[in-house]
């Protein structure tokens, strides 16, 4: 069954009262669509006012009437790839929660068309009806993380599963925790990072703390403390691109292995390390069915555990 706000059709909205703001922005919040896919339509020329298609970055004012046109979903034409073996940490009707390994690809992008999670996926479970809110090429997928980093991922395996996480994590009420080894001795032992991230002004491929960015939140909490390096755990609040990334590089304290964010040492990172010393460890979630809560954890690679160890053994 398809949720009554992603159905095709054209929707007629009016932008009420207030202060103007971006249209992507305006339309995401009104419908319940994810900004990602209000910007697809956009860029598709699926927006209009008075007749004209919009920019997703056009500023809207009170009482502008916008058309929006939710088009039929497209077939799904994706190659599945039974050799990407996947780790499923949880499972029922609605949702499959994945142990993503590092290196990964969540979905298909230019020079991934074949070898993605979401290729992955189709060969998991050939023939479901994976959700498709958020695209053809994303079957099911509800967020992401980067290839580089491991750990926790949701797939929504319906329509209306996919809306209902959707709703939650717009809703912030998805509670997303990772663990990260970070450069250097971090001095409170808990703390809250509150600092708006936007596109690098002078690297257009990267992020960073801007003063012009969206408002991003992450809290973070000391779990074990090295010879100049310290493990965090650290809750996702926002769910910007890079966040935790970002923060962690303004405080100071860039992940370990950040080829991106990183130099020098935290590059480098610790002895074996070989990869960003990221980890998507927890995640907590309302069931879209009956409510229930639903709870997953999965622990450190190997290949982090060693590393942890590695710095034990300098301690003692």
């Amino acid at each position: 069954m398809v949720d009554p706000s992603y159905a095709p059709g054209v929707r007629v909205l009016r932008v009420p009262d207030g202060p103007g703001g971006r249209v992507d922005r305006y339309v995401a919040d009104a419908t319940g669509l994810s900004r990602s896919y209000v910007q697809k339509l956009i860029s598709d020329g699926r927006l209009t006012s008075s007749g004209a298609a919009l920019r997703a970055n056009a500023i809207v004012g009170p009482g502008t009437e916008l058309r929006l046109d939710v088009p039929e979903p497209i077939a799904l034409d994706l190659a599945p790839a039974p050799d990407i073996r996947l780790t499923v940490v949880y499972q029922d009707d609605d949702l499959l929660i994945i142990d993503k390994p590092a290196g990964l690809v969540v979905h298909p992008s230019p020079g991934h068309a074949g070898d993605t999670l979401v290729n992955a996926l189709l060969a998991h479970d050939e023939g479901a009806a994976w959700g498709g809110i958020a695209g053809v090429q994303r079957p099911g997928i509800v967020h992401r993380l980067d290839r580089d980093t491991s750990g926790l991922l949701m797939v929504a395996r319906s329509d209306a599963a996919q809306a209902s996480i959707m709703a939650q994590l717009k809703a912030r009420r998805v509670k997303k925790t990772y663990l990260a080894l970070v450069l250097g001795s971090v001095a409170a032992a808990a703390g809250r990072i509150e600092a708006p991230i936007g596109r690098d002004p002078r690297h257009r491929t990267k992020m960073a703390v801007v003063p012009d960015g969206r408002p991003s939140v992450t809290g973070y909490r000391v779990r074990e403390r090295f010879d100049g390096w310290t493990l965090l755990e650290l809750d996702l609040v926002t769910g910007r691109t890079h966040q935790i990334r970002v923060h962690l590089e303004a405080l100071r304290h860039p992940v370990a292995g950040d080829p991106v964010y990183g130099t020098g040492t935290s590059r480098r990172g610790p002895a074996g390390l070989d990869r960003l010393f990221l980890h998507a460890w927890r995640l907590e979630l309302t069931s879209p069915s009956d409510g229930h809560l639903i709870r997953a954890t999965a622990p450190l690679p190997p290949e982090l555990e060693a590393v942890l160890d590695g710095l034990r053994e300098v301690i003692r």
